[in-house]
């Protein structure tokens, strides 16, 4: 039946498979976060523990619940390597005050360094956006808004940037009552190099509001989510969206190629289910489900980060750099 997951036969296994080992670019600095850029890349930011534990800071309130902290206390000197697989070029920073960071290539050696967390003071917004050179040096800052779940960028330079419930109905400052609306409040921004907004997604979107968007993939220029409540599978591509119904639900990552695509992850066990099907007419059309492994067989470490970008996944486990693209992942269902 279309639409629903095929449930007939064995779940299935998908391996991993082993692409290179980060090595980092100076002895004492170890993983702050990782993702994949838009020619396959993969841009890491590194720093000493010290600081990679300012950059990860919460506060605890009283009562117990801990929330994320916008910046670090003081500045702290970070390094964004990039691998080709392997080691290709480093962008030292001798000051950044961004925690919860993002990280992304831009066009002509520069980086992009983006805080989920922005916090609204009196009507002013603090800057989480800073862009440098190849040579470390700060060139512009920009609010992207709070909340921020993901950042892709283009091979032009736009920033696509998607958001998490916080982002969209507001906390820190944003969406008070008589306050300013959350930057976020659309679900899914494509922001110039400038920081400037060049495209929302609309509220009124036949697929739904964005309340959480789960899972991005930004190919080329064009950018592909999926996003809660209803999970549709949608492609923005020149302002025009196009859509699919869904019943995977709970995906935080995606993979997409050719009329093709893949949902990864789920809610408590299926957090590593690979679902893969095609995109036709008006729904997404799954396969049977399958589990995603290391190379070994052994389960995904929890803490590992699953990335879509364009046709491949990307996976980091520790300082290892796993890949799979869509055919491959077809094919070892």
């Amino acid at each position: 039946m279309r639409g629903r997951i095929r449930r007939n036969r064995k779940t299935g296994i998908v391996r991993l498979r082993h692409h290179a080992e980060l090595i980092p670019p100076y002895n004492g600095t170890e993983m702050v976060t990782a993702a994949p850029g838009p020619e396959g890349e993969l841009v890491v930011l590194w720093a000493s523990k010290e600081n990679a534990d300012a950059i990860a800071a919460r506060t605890v309130q009283p009562g117990g619940a801990a929330f994320p902290d916008a910046r670090t206390a003081a500045p702290v000197p970070v390094h964004v390597a990039t691998y080709r697989p392997h080691l290709v070029m480093t962008v030292s920073i001798a000051e950044q005050s961004l925690a919860h960071t993002y990280v992304q290539p831009l066009p002509g050696g520069d980086v992009l360094l983006v805080g989920a967390r922005c916090r609204l003071r009196d009507g002013v917004a603090e800057s989480n956006a800073a862009k440098y050179t190849a040579d470390g040096e700060l060139v512009r800052e920009g609010i992207l808004g709070d909340g921020i779940e993901d950042v892709q960028t283009t091979p032009s330079g736009e920033i696509w940037v998607s958001y998490f419930d916080e982002g969209v109905f507001g906390n820190f400052g944003w969406g008070a009552p008589g306050g300013l609306d959350p930057i976020g409040h659309p679900g899914l921004i494509r922001f110039t190099p400038d920081f400037g907004i060049a495209w929302r997604y609309p509220y009124k979107s036949k697929f739904g509001v964005i309340t959480d968007c789960y899972a991005l993939n930004v190919t080329g220029e064009e950018a592909w989510a999926c996003y809660y409540t209803d999970f549709p599978i949608v492609r923005v591509q020149a302002g025009t969206i196009t859509g699919w119904t869904n019943e995977v639900n709970g995906a935080h990552a995606l993979v997409v190629a050719d009329g093709r695509a893949a949902l990864i992850g789920g809610y408590g066990e299926d957090r590593h289910r690979v679902v893969a099907g095609a995109i036709e007419g008006e729904a997404f059309s799954p396969h049977r489900p399958a589990r995603l492994v290391m190379p070994d067989g052994r389960p995904v470490p929890r803490e590992a980060a699953v990335m879509g970008r364009g046709s491949e996944l990307h996976v980091v486990a520790g300082q290892s750099w796993l890949k799979l693209d869509l055919d491959s992942l077809e094919n070892s269902m």
